[in-house]
């Protein structure tokens, strides 16, 4: 894989080094398999919804944690030691996983469910008010002092 120099993003955009240090890490990241399969969407300016593909596996066998800002899926199979299939073509992965997403700040997570094989999991973002851009008014303050 080749390396990219991100250093030039640095210097022209101001605010977005932690978008760089982002991308560097996920260009880095070779351990990830892509199993299982994912989406992101952006359901409105503030709400966003991951959606995993985790055919075969039950609620108990899932588990979300959110560590700052880092959000962590496990999906570990129980072992069927009854069992005993004798496959012909195996082509659905009955393996466990752990993914992680970073999150970005004020993002949280407000829900998850699973539904034919889909588990998604709903996040928002909630900018604290004293963060969100406010309107300063100009006060034209040499015409009021000359009295």
């Amino acid at each position: 894989m080749r390396n990219y120099d991100l250093s030039p993003l640095y210097r022209s955009a101001i605010g977005y080094d932690r978008l760089a240090q982002l991308a560097e890490h996920a260009a880095a990241n070779k351990g990830n398999s892509g199993y299982p399969p994912y989406n992101i969407e952006l359901l409105s300016e503030n709400r966003y919804r991951i959606t995993m593909a985790v055919a075969g596996f039950s609620m108990p066998e899932l588990e979300i944690t959110s560590e700052g800002d880092k959000l962590i899926v496990k999906g570990t199979k129980a072992e069927q030691a009854n069992e005993q299939r004798k496959y012909l073509y195996q082509g659905i992965a009955e393996r466990g996983f752990e993914r992680t997403f970073q999150l970005a700040d004020y993002v949280t997570v407000i829900g998850a469910d699973l539904e034919n094989g889909l588990l998604n999991i709903d996040l928002k973002r909630e900018i604290p008010e004293m963060l969100k851009p406010r309107k300063i008014e100009i006060n034209h303050s040499g015409l009021l002092n000359k009295e």
